[in-house]
């Protein structure tokens, strides 16, 4: 649960293709602002977007924002679409034998670098 999460972003319409696709097959809609991309939820909401200070973007280590999935499908269309749209994979949609309730999950690296996710139930539990 949180207010918002904010991501730099260098380039503003490669970071917006690639959101718009997975933050869309999870059920949020984008909506484009000057500066990057505003993506609304009831829980809190994602703002992608240049850092306000006007300096360059850069990833943090061990930093990972993770997002609800209603379920397995979900994750899985996430992951396709931000490989779809210039994401990497860091690690393949499953179920995570680590995570409570062995969850189902995935890892994509934004084009910017920045580690998300998205967990969903686990499917056989």
């Amino acid at each position: 649960m949180f207010s918002h999460s904010f991501l730099g972003t260098n380039d503003i319409e490669k970071s917006r293709a690639f959101y718009t696709a997975a933050m869309g097959a999870l059920g949020y809609p984008a909506v484009p602002l000057p500066h990057g991309t505003l993506f609304p939820g009831e829980a809190g909401s994602l703002i992608v977007a240049k850092p306000a200070n006007g300096e360059q973007h850069t990833v943090s280590n061990g930093h990972t924002l993770g997002f609800k999935a209603q379920n397995s499908a979900a994750v899985d269309a996430f992951h396709a679409a931000g490989l779809a749209n210039g994401g990497t994979c860091e690690g393949p949609p499953g179920v995570r034998e680590n995570a409570p309730g062995k969850q189902y999950g995935a890892y994509l690296r934004d084009p910017d670098g920045n580690k998300i996710c998205a967990f969903a139930p686990n499917p056989n539990a």
